[in-house]
């Protein structure tokens, strides 16, 4: 007879955990549990030193609507982390808040005629309710938005911190430029020469803008990468130090007719020298304007014109066709006395290395198309036994012996020739050994209003003045609608109540900056915040900081792969300078998931293959879709919707509940008295899980519990429900479950009669000696060919085995009465038979 289970919980806790009469209820469970989290702050981490910290970090959404198939994704890999961690006795920090600064809530604004806020605030609330819903454990009291005056007062704090250190400044620069939305637009929000939130084609155009000076820290970037090496995707890695591009070389001093100060060149190559043909110079640069003569310049100009509509991206793109014009001008090179045309190309930028590059079309891809294409001389100083590349069109590469290269002829090994190519430079003290760099300064203004403004006051006496740390934050005026329409410049110029004011230094009257910062600002320290959201003395307090950091785990896509994770990098090591810190990587480990896509193609209105998010949950519940997103794959790789069922995940979460509810021994029972069996596919599978998700081979994991399910139904529909080793692994099933489907497993825990919720439970104790298989199978081939398979005790002994093996009826029939000439057997797991 079934033994009975209590059907209410204890008096202290809350009626909406009474346990359901009968069936798993998956939308009953769901509101049950996210109420009774919530109200018993269950996720909230103790922070009182009585167990090991561990923070995992999300990276913080956008509330641009609700949560999308993409957010399932995301946020349920660090969910499953964090539970884990916490049921292995860490006190887990898991934080949630929203980067609400951004041109998306302007735009909307401005259709609505509505302020930002408006539109922001009721996404992030739509949001946070859908985030309560999806079983995130999150810890809700260290909630921010990046757009609160109490956020932002801190991000203008450092601000003026940066710029007291020299690493905030403001100078005139060519920008790429939105003519539509009237912004200044990131590189990578430039996609095909189009602005990727508007389509309108994007120009330059030469603002005064605020940096920060990320290049003096380029070093540090690079180098300590070797303390990530462990806890980040290679690819991440490889990416930083692709963009910061680290290179070493020469910088080389060409003389300019008519031009009382050389110009300076930076060459990984000095060595190619002798064979450089031509100079060519950025077009945008002041050094082309100032280098054109008269007669080139109506050809120069409109040139310039026409490389403003190409990005830096697609100027620098090896297949695009090279364009060029000469300024009329020649340089003499330093090596040889050799007159060296100059010409204006958009395959040099102008805020990279001088501005100005030595054209080697002998040995460069690049110059070799560039002198090509305009009838430049092609010299070769290093033979290498290839063609000539001004016949094949192909730039010699590789090791050779030096030819007609000067004191370098005859030489083969390039380090030596560089050497000594440098020797020669400096003793002429035209040139001399230099590191440059790929990485430029972070151009962080922005001509909008829905950002952090910047904290300075610009005084026509006193220059560019701080505003004074006690009257931070600098908050923004209250614009809406037309108000905030593009004009060119920031919207906030037009708010003069706001904009004029008195110096803090003189007291005459000046006007604020009216540029607001690039939201990648708001996002390089919102971590730190989170450790002590509600500190006043300070962006955060240093105590909390160094308990809880760096992160244990950070989840994120690869997209923010450069620039989010290397500014928040930047931004953490100067914080370290400052004393703030006692680290300079913030986060120790990095995981990327992919995409959620659908029939092959990233979801789209326009293709009409989107699916939407909440009807899933609302058809399957929200267990079966973060069990299917998991199982789907690993989590670097991108889930075709198309190709999974979270229909099928919902049956499986179904049988497992079963096992629960079948469940009839009582709590507390001797396990070792039950079926040894299943007690060893218990811990083997526990013992494996924990490996699994330590390695985030999640998918795995949830296949392996599948694999337990069925082995305790087995038991059950063999010899019933009551041995103790069902209970056993039906527990095990139950806690290992909630990682993936926190609501089946909270509904499983009550079930087996053990008081709320399952998220204090401990990860299951291992018992190593039941992680020996207890029998495995035994491969018995004849002539080589596999005959039989035999389940076989682990320790079984050869003669045993042969004799086994002999016997079995496939392996009769395979000899067919043949003698045996000799069995090998390699114990336990193989027998080989050789006929006569």
């Amino acid at each position: 007879m079934r033994t009975p289970r209590r059907t209410a919980v204890s008096d202290r806790q809350h009626d909406a955990t009474e346990r359901p009469t009968r069936g798993y209820d998956v939308q009953a469970a769901q509101q049950r549990w996210m109420q009774y989290w919530a109200e018993n702050k269950t996720f909230e981490p103790r922070d009182d030193g009585s167990a090991e910290r561990r923070y995992v970090l999300d990276m913080f959404p956008y509330p641009s609507g609700d949560l999308h198939m993409g957010h399932a994704e995301a946020f349920v890999m660090g969910d499953v982390l964090a539970r884990y961690w916490r049921l292995q006795g860490y006190d887990v920090m898991h934080p949630i808040g929203w980067d609400s600064f951004g041109l998306p809530a302007e735009n909307a604004a401005i259709q609505r005629n509505a302020h930002p806020a408006d539109w922001t605030y009721a996404n992030i609330e739509t949001q946070a309710t859908s985030f309560q819903r999806y079983g995130l454990s999150l810890d809700w009291s260290r909630r921010l938005h990046t757009s609160d005056p109490e956020y932002y007062r801190w991000t203008q704090w450092l601000f003026l911190k940066f710029r007291e250190r020299g690493l905030a400044y403001r100078k005139a620069s060519f920008v790429n430029w939105c003519p539509q939305d009237q912004t200044v637009l990131a590189n990578e929000q430039v996609v095909q020469g189009l602005c990727e939130r508007c389509g309108a084609v994007v120009t330059k155009r030469e603002l005064t803008q605020w940096f920060f000076k990320v290049t003096e820290y380029a070093d540090r970037l690079l180098d300590d990468m070797a303390q990530l090496e462990e806890g980040w995707p290679s690819r991440v890695l490889a990416m930083q130090r692709n963009w910061i591009g680290r290179s070493e070389g020469a910088h080389v001093d060409f003389v300019i007719e008519g031009r009382g100060e050389p110009v300076t060149v930076f060459t990984t190559r000095p060595d190619t020298l002798y064979g450089a043909t031509f100079l060519v110079v950025a077009p945008e640069s002041p050094l082309a304007a100032e280098l054109v003569t008269d007669k080139h310049r109506a050809e120069f100009d409109a040139y310039v014109e026409k490389t403003k509509q190409a990005t830096e991206i697609e100027r620098q793109s090896t297949d695009r066709e090279k364009t060029g014009v000469f300024l009329g001008r020649y340089a003499t090179n330093p090596v040889n006395g050799d007159q060296l045309p100059i010409w204006a190309a958009d395959y040099v930028l102008a805020d990279y290395g001088t501005g100005a590059v030595m054209g080697m079309p002998g040995h460069d891809q690049r110059d070799l198309d560039f002198a090509r294409k305009f009838g430049i001389d092609v010299r070769v100083v290093m033979d290498t036994g290839d063609q000539h590349p001004a016949e094949t069109g192909i730039a010699l590469q590789g090791d050779g012996t030096y030819v007609d290269a000067g004191p370098l002829t005859g030489l083969t090994d390039v380090q030596t020739a560089v050497a000594r190519t440098n020797e020669v430079l400096e003793q002429a003290g035209t040139g001399r050994s230099a590191i440059t760099y790929r990485l430029r300064d972070w151009l962080l203004s922005r001509q909008r209003f829905w950002g952090c403004p910047i904290p300075i006051i610009h005084c026509p006496d006193c220059g560019e003045v701080p505003v004074p740390e006690d009257q931070l934050p600098v908050e923004l005026p209250y614009l809406k609608g037309a108000d905030l329409a593009p004009k060119g410049t920031s919207p906030l110029a037009a708010a003069t109540d706001w904009v004029n004011v008195d110096c803090p230094s003189c007291g005459g009257p000046a006007t604020r900056d009216t540029d607001t910062m690039d939201t990648f600002v708001d996002s390089s320290w919102y971590f730190f915040r989170y450790c002590s959201p509600g500190y006043t003395d300070g962006p955060f307090d240093p105590e909390d900081v160094a308990k809880w950091m760096p992160v244990a785990q950070y989840v994120g896509g690869v997209e923010h792969a450069i620039l989010h994770l290397l500014y928040m990098r930047f931004f953490t090591k100067v914080l370290h300078d400052m004393g703030m810190v006692p680290f300079e990587e913030p986060m120790r480990r990095l995981l990327n998931q992919g995409q959620v896509i659908n029939e092959g193609k990233a979801m789209s209105k326009s293709l009409g293959n989107g699916v939407d998010l909440g009807a899933q949950i609302d058809a399957y519940g929200v267990d079966a879709i973060r069990t299917t997103v998991v199982f789907a794959g690993p989590p670097e790789d991108d889930i075709d919707w198309a190709d999974v069922s979270a229909g099928s995940t919902l049956k499986f979460l179904q049988r497992a509940w079963r096992l629960a509810d079948d469940v009839t021994s009582e709590r507390g029972v001797d396990a070792t008295t039950g079926d040894r069996g299943l007690r060893g596919v218990t811990h083997r599978t526990v013992h494996e899980i924990g490996q699994l998700i330590d390695q985030q081979k999640f998918n795995v994991a949830v296949a392996r519990i599948m694999e337990l399910v069925n082995a305790t139904r087995k038991v059950i529909d063999a010899d019933g429900a009551a041995d103790p080793a069902v209970r056993e692994a039906a527990e095990a099933v139950t806690i290992m479950l909630s990682l993936f489907a926190p609501y089946a497993a909270e509904e499983m825990w009550e079930l087996l009669g053990h008081e709320p919720s399952v998220a204090n439970a401990s990860w299951p104790v291992v018992d190593e000696s039941l992680l020996v298989r207890q029998t495995v199978t035994c491969v018995v081939q004849v002539q080589g060919k596999v005959r039989a398979k035999l389940e076989v005790s682990a320790d079984a002994g050869e003669a045993d085995l042969e004799a086994l093996a002999l016997a079995d009826p496939n392996v009769q029939r395979a000899l067919d009465g043949r003698e045996v000439r000799k069995v090998i057997v390699r114990a336990p797991k193989l027998v080989s038979i050789v006929p006569a």
